[in-house]
Formats: C-alpha cells, sequence, structure tokens
C-alpha cells in the first residue's frame, strides 16, 4: 500500500477548506483549490506586445491552469493597485474599473498558492492547489520585476552566462529562456523564466524606461517622472526541497537608468 495516499487526500481537504475573510468579496475563477495537472496545450506566456500602451493581459484562448483570473466584486473606487501574492512573492495586482483582473501565470510543480487583496486589504481570497505538469518543462530559474507606480515603464534585463541577453527587444532566444511580456502601462510584472538554466554567472539589470503622463485637461499630456521602486525577485528550484529566493527592492529615480540589481551564479 502506498503510505502517500493518506497524505495527499489531507492536503487536498485543506486545500478546499481555506477560511478567508471577506472571501465572499473576491470571485477567483481560475486557480482554484484541489489537485490540478497542467498541459502546455493553450499555456502561453509571451504575449504579442503593441507599444508603447501593453498592459498585463490573458491572451485569447489560454488555458485556465495557467491564468490568475477574477474579480474583486466591491473594489474601493481608487486607482491604487490589489495585491496579488503568488507563492509568497507579493506583486501589484492592477484591475479594471469593474475590478476584474485576469493575467498568464506558469505555475510550477507541487504545492501552490495564490492571494488577491483589494487595494485596501480589506477584501481577500487564498487558494492553494496541488499542480502537475502535463508535458511542460517546469522553470528551474525565474525572475519577477514588479514596481509601485502606474503609468510608468519599466524594463526586466538578463544576460546569461552564454551571453544572451533577455529583454522587450529579444524575449526568447535559443537557449530556452524567454521575458512573459514588457509591460508599459505600470506596476507589471514581468516574469523571466528559465527551464535549464546553462551553469555560471547571471546578470539582472532594471531600466527606468519611461515616466508617466500627467493631463492638463485639455488633452494634452506632459512627461513626468516618478519615483519609483523596483522589486525584484531571484527564485531558484522553485517547487523543489532546494528552493531559494531573495526579494530585492531599488529606488529608481529618473527615466533612463539602467541599474545593476543582482549578479548570481547557477548552481
Amino acid at each position: 500500500m502506498n503510505r502517500r495516499y493518506p497524505q495527499v487526500v489531507l492536503f487536498l481537504c485543506f486545500a478546499w477548506a481555506v477560511p478567508t475573510t471577506f472571501a465572499a468579496s473576491v470571485k477567483l475563477d481560475t486557480p482554484v483549490g484541489g489537485w490540478r495537472t497542467g498541459s502546455a496545450e493553450n499555456e502561453y506566456f509571451r504575449q504579442p506586445v503593441n507599444y508603447p500602451a501593453s498592459s498585463v493581459n490573458t491572451p485569447v484562448g489560454q488555458a485556465n491552469t495557467a491564468r490568475i483570473a477574477g474579480q474583486i466584486q466591491r473594489a474601493p473606487k481608487t486607482n491604487e493597485p490589489g495585491r496579488l501574492i503568488v507563492n509568497g512573492v507579493s506583486m501589484p495586482l492592477k484591475i479594471d474599473p469593474a475590478g476584474r483582473f485576469d493575467r498568464p501565470f506558469s505555475f510550477p510543480n507541487g504545492s501552490n498558492s495564490v492571494e488577491v487583496r483589494s487595494a485596501d486589504g480589506q477584501q481577500r481570497r487564498r487558494t492553494q492547489f496541488l499542480n502537475t505538469s502535463g508535458g511542460a518543462t517546469p522553470a528551474k530559474l525565474r525572475v519577477l520585476l514588479a514596481w509601485d507606480s502606474d503609468g510608468t515603464d519599466l524594463d526586466l534585463h538578463l544576460i546569461t552566462p552564454d551571453g544572451a541577453h533577455i529583454w522587450y527587444g529579444d524575449r526568447a532566444v535559443a537557449n530556452g529562456a524567454a521575458l512573459d511580456v514588457d509591460v508599459t502601462t505600470g506596476y507589471g510584472p514581468e516574469i523571466f523564466a528559465m527551464p535549464a538554466p546553462i551553469k555560471g554567472q547571471y546578470l539582472v539589470y532594471v531600466n527606468y524606461f519611461g515616466g508617466g503622463y500627467r493631463g492638463d485637461g485639455e488633452g494634452q499630456e506632459d512627461a513626468v517622472q516618478p519615483l519609483t521602486t523596483a522589486q525584484v525577485t531571484v527564485i531558484t528550484e522553485e517547487g523543489t526541497p532546494n528552493e531559494k529566493m531573495e526579494t530585492f527592492l531599488v529606488p529608481m529615480r529618473a527615466v533612463g537608468e539602467l541599474t545593476l540589481v543582482k549578479g548570481f551564479s547557477y548552481p
């Protein structure tokens, strides 16, 4: 008899019964609690970009196993973003005027948790599920960039040990590394993933590409350069007992600024 079965049953019961305050005010269409099998079919993580107005939107036809979607039903009337917390990484979550959100996300194998909070933190929902890959190669190296201002454009750049440069101008390279989307309208996140990292030195940069815009009420907009803080999270061996996560906060003060956030060796 396989002695792991009782543990799995207990986990699934817990995943479906996670109590959360104000959960009724947040609808989470996907993911849902339980045990599920992902599939590489219809799971897209590199979106087409129509510069300069790219927001984070899920591609048409995206599989539910690779989405975070739902609605904050009584979202406060504010321009502030909500919060998205995936496996302990907290990121701003841009929501539309109706309180809806929908973004692609590639989940690692094993236990995953997703929590969505309203801007004021009073409404939230959390779910936990066990993910098993249906053929997609999980990322052993992932780097996430988010930032704390709307209407601004930060860009994630990575240099891999073989000299490849992954950025918004070249989001998928021959060594398997890829950047999911170039967000130009504030907050992010932009996510770099690499299923089979090359051994050696990696460099992570953030570029403050463009400031926000302020309207004058007559259809004219003037560029402004707000201070924004970049949050960069580096995750290795995600979803395994050897997982390591580091988060860095970097003030970005001026458009054009290019900052080396982290240099690290893999493994």
